[in-house]
């Protein structure tokens, strides 16, 4: 695909006169500009002799050229006075010898100036290649610790940009792994505007109940050692029984009325004595005991339970307490069996009752208190110190991710150690080029002092003046004055009261040996060539050699490129920008211009309510619509029938353009008859073969002639293309048509005039 290849200024911003920021894109070598007088074209040859809003190629600036505008200022600065032109050095002439070693130096310096462009664009690939892994880098950071990094949201101030947290990252100076649970709760505390400190948990306290005498009664069968008649009657019937009298009598002595409470029989007189002898000291110290046991028990256990749910009541809301308060249920559901069973055995002395294991669930929960204590701690001591625990927690968490970013970390600063490994080696190489460069131009310079003289830009010019009818004076060496030249009469005086078109001519002729020469004998740069309106008060021989010495430097400038010219030597103009309003010279430096898309470009450049554009004339290509193509804002009539004829597909309309085609070019500028074009094309033997189709075993194929004799028949018909005798509009269609055309032009050997006109370029 056709691609536009940039030269030593790639494109242009202009914010001057009558354009605010107005690039100017797809500069290449040479670049023609059209526009009105007044529209901004000297604003474009001002921004680039400035320097001002141009972009140069990478590795380039200004300094490595000699730009030069010619525009009305150069004919100012070096016309003031007649006498006193700076000359202008040829180089290479003289010495063949010194010619060809400059030619290897030279060439040489190319070479070596090129390496030093190709190491300048592979300094700018390693350092681009630094910055990618820098934003490579920064994203993997980001999006690898979003999470956290929105957990600890509070701890990220001045890290929320990419940049900003990678330099963090790369800074932390103490990678280490943190326990994020742990982070977590210190974060909760220490940004928590509501934080506060809170009591720590209490565990149950000292309990006697475990060292009374009645706890150790519990599992045994306590029955009293009476011998009396009636303690012998009670063991008879069963351990139980005294448990039921002692139970009944408890209960129901104070409103028995000297009756059997169970059988209602009057109780004998003696009772009491005998109820109380079937009991001995030790049951009833026993029955005492357990008593005293059952208390204390009842108590103690409340208390515990009370401290231990006190501690749920205004807890830290981050204490996890479902563990904590199974326990505790569970322990209050132990206790009251507990308490179940010691009222079981109090009610029922000789029954034997275990309790359930509490001692371990105290235990358990004491671990749990030590535990939720050292949070509880963890946050008061937070809570006390908010600041230095902020500080704490933002540390912390910068060492976990940068722990986390380890590998990355690593894989960043080793990619960027081995570019700048990379960068300094190409910055070496480009140093040492740049040196070898410096030797090179000095070697040069030395040559060219012997072999470099102002005399042939002289003769030159004169010699152009002579050619072109300008008479009645010359240019001459100023006498006394070395490398000075003057203007002078025929009588040997200064020249004076040029007129403008006079002054106009000779500037631009001693432009153009600036532009093939130099103004210092030592030195040979790459130009720049800006050339605004050359035209102004010239006549036409003076335009037509102008616009021919503009063609020159074209070529020379396309020399740089694959388009090589033999009979233009030289690739001296590195870049070339041609300006004008003048449609004459335009068309006359644009002729052929167009084909050559990958190294010229056409502007047009407008002004519209004292505003200024510039438009790119390019297009998509008719006939490969995948490519873009140039096309000259500036037509003639005739070339513009050329650009009208490519665009139509139908019949009529197209058969119009060619009859007008034809008439012009072969009636008109070429000198032929109407009846003389018939006569060639279609009735001499070698032409006439050529528009009829022979296939074996069958007719001739007549259709291409038919064809040719319509578009013939009517050239010089003032009726048009179509007179309703002898055509008829549906026979074929437009392309047919346009093929017989061409045919048309070979057969009158105007192959190379038709392939122009059509924008078909051939090499040389």
């Amino acid at each position: 695909m056709q691609r536009k290849v940039p030269s030593a200024i790639e494109n242009i911003t202009l914010s001057r006169a009558t354009f605010t920021n107005v690039p100017i894109t797809d500069l290449t070598f040479v670049n023609f500009f059209y526009g009105n007088n007044g529209a901004g074209k000297s604003s474009i040859a001002h921004a680039i002799e400035e320097d001002d809003g141009v972009v140069w190629a990478d590795g380039k600036s200004a300094d490595d050229y000699d730009v030069l505008v010619y525009n009305q200022n150069f004919i100012s600065e070096n016309f003031v006075s007649y006498g006193d032109l700076k000359g202008v050095f040829i180089f290479g002439e003289e010495d063949i010898e010194a010619k060809k070693q400059i030619a290897t130096l030279t060439e040489e310096k190319k070479k070596k100036s090129d390496a030093k462009v190709t190491a300048g664009e592979e300094y700018k690939q390693k350092t681009a290649g630094v910055d990618a892994a820098l934003t490579q880098f920064q994203d993997t950071c980001f999006s690898k610790t979003a999470d956290i990094r929105k957990r600890f949201e509070k701890c990220m101030d001045g890290k929320k940009q990419k940049r900003n947290f990678a330099e963090a990252v790369l800074g932390e100076k103490s990678p280490k792994e943190h326990d994020l649970p742990e982070l977590e709760r210190l974060y909760g505390v220490a940004f928590d505007d509501t934080a506060r400190a809170y009591a720590e948990f209490k565990k149950a306290g000292a309990t006697t109940y475990g060292s009374l005498p009645g706890k150790e009664l519990l599992d045994k069968v306590i029955v009293s050692s009476s011998d009396t008649p009636f303690a012998r009657f009670l063991k008879a019937l069963g351990s139980t029984a005294s448990d039921w009298v002692r139970d009944g009598h408890t209960h129901f002595s104070g409103s028995a009325g000297g009756k059997c409470p169970y059988c209602q029989q009057k109780l004998p007189t003696n009772f009491e004595n005998e109820i109380a002898a079937t009991f001995d000291a030790q049951y009833q110290q026993d029955i005492r005991d357990l008593g005293q046991f059952q208390t204390t028990y009842s108590r103690e256990t409340a208390d515990i339970v009370r401290v231990l749910q006190t501690n749920t009541t205004d807890a830290m809301s981050s204490l996890d307490l479902k563990a904590y308060q199974e326990r505790l249920s569970l322990l209050e559901s132990k206790f009251e069996i507990n308490r179940q069973r010691i009222a079981e055995k109090v009610k029922e002395p000789s029954k034997t009752v275990s309790l359930e294991d509490t001692d371990t669930l105290l235990l358990e929960i004491g671990a749990m208190i030590d535990d939720i204590n050292k949070l509880i701690k963890a946050n008061n001591d937070v809570v006390a110190a908010k600041k230095s625990s902020k500080e704490k927690c933002k540390t912390e968490i910068m060492q976990h991710l940068a722990f986390l970013l380890a590998d990355e970390v690593t894989s960043y600063k080793d990619e960027v150690a081995r570019l700048k490994t990379e960068i300094d080696d190409v910055t070496e190489r480009g140093k040492k080029l740049k040196k070898e460069i410096g030797e090179l131009t000095t070697q040069i310079s030395e040559l060219n002092k012997h072999n470099a003289n102002t005399e042939a830009a002289i003769d030159s010019i004169n010699k152009i003046l002579r050619d072109s009818g300008f008479q009645g004076f010359s240019i001459r060496a100023k006498d006394g004055v070395e490398n000075v030249y003057e203007i002078v009469r025929e009588n040997g005086t200064v020249a004076e009261n040029l007129s403008e078109g006079e002054r106009n001519f000779i500037a631009f002729l001693y432009f153009y040996h600036r532009v093939r020469g130099s103004m210092n004998s030592e030195e040979l740069k790459e130009k720049i060539v800006v050339i605004d309106d050359p035209v102004s008060s010239m006549d036409s021989t003076a335009l037509f050699i102008v616009s021919a010495i503009v063609r020159e430097m074209i070529n020379v400038c396309r020399n740089n490129t694959e388009y090589l010219n033999p009979q233009v030597p030289g690739d001296y103009i590195k870049q070339l920008f041609i300006l004008t309003h003048n449609v004459y010279f335009h068309r006359e430096v644009t002729y052929q211009q167009v084909g050559y898309y990958n190294c010229t470009s056409f502007y047009m450049i407008r002004k519209n309510d004292n505003v200024s554009t510039v438009k790119l004339c390019k297009r998509q290509n008719k006939e490969i619509p995948s490519e873009e193509e140039n096309y000259n804002p500036v037509q003639n009539s005739y070339a513009a029938l050329w650009d009208e004829l490519r665009d139509l597909h139908s019949t009529i309309p197209a058969l119009n353009v060619m009859r007008r085609i034809l008439e012009y070019y072969f009636l008109q500028l070429c000198g032929y008859e109407g009846s003389d074009l018939r006569s060639i094309v279609l009735e001499k033997k070698e032409n006439r073969e050529k528009f009829i189709k022979q296939v074996e075993g069958e007719k001739p194929d007549m259709t291409d002639y038919q064809l040719a004799s319509s578009l013939l028949a009517y050239i010089n018909n003032p009726n048009g293309i179509s007179d309703g005798l002898n055509y008829v509009e549906d026979c074929e269609d437009a392309e047919a048509y346009k093929r017989v055309f061409q045919m048309i032009f070979d057969a009158l050997g105007q192959s190379q005039h038709y392939k122009m006109m059509t924008g078909q370029r051939t090499k040389s």
